[in-house]
């Protein structure tokens, strides 16, 4: 499981031609589910997310995690973060988890974030043709891979 993290001061989800989700300062994630992922994935990278200490604390250092720095969340289910691109110049997403498998993960990611932060959590429409806007705030962005936690 594949999660790029970026620290924003707004972001905003729209699809089927309405915003389904938009927050003011806070994380938007990207996420990527891979065959083989387990609940385990998901229970270690949300409690990862929530606790990632990106964000400045009152001496301009990184140190505080989103819920320290009362922000918000929009996650974005994204299968192209599994994309092989080592032959030729087409991306092949056979790593990709199927939607039966990734769909169920992908909201237990969302429910865990909601556990670990007591926030609601906003999401995309999975599977759906969505545009995602935000504004990056430093820039600061963090990939992490449940695979390569040790």
């Amino acid at each position: 499981m594949r999660a790029v993290i970026q620290r924003v001061l707004e972001a905003s989800v729209e699809a089927e031609g309405r915003t389904v989700s938009q927050i003011g300062g806070g994380l938007l994630v990207l996420l990527g589910v891979e065959d083989g992922d387990t609940l385990e994935d998901v229970s270690w990278l949300s409690g990862k997310v929530a606790k990632l200490r990106i964000f400045s604390d009152s001496e301009g250092k990184m140190n505080q995690s989103v819920t320290e720095a009362d922000g918000e969340i929009i996650v974005v289910s994204q299968f192209t973060l599994h994309a092989s691109t080592k032959k030729g110049n087409r991306p092949s997403f056979l790593k990709s988890a199927a939607p039966a498998v990734s769909e169920p993960l992908y909201e237990q990611f969302c429910a865990g974030l909601e556990r670990e932060t007591a926030k609601s959590v906003g999401r995309g429409i999975f599977g759906a043709e969505m545009k995602v806007a935000l504004v990056n705030d430093g820039p600061v962005t963090i990939l992490i891979d449940s695979r390569a936690r040790e």
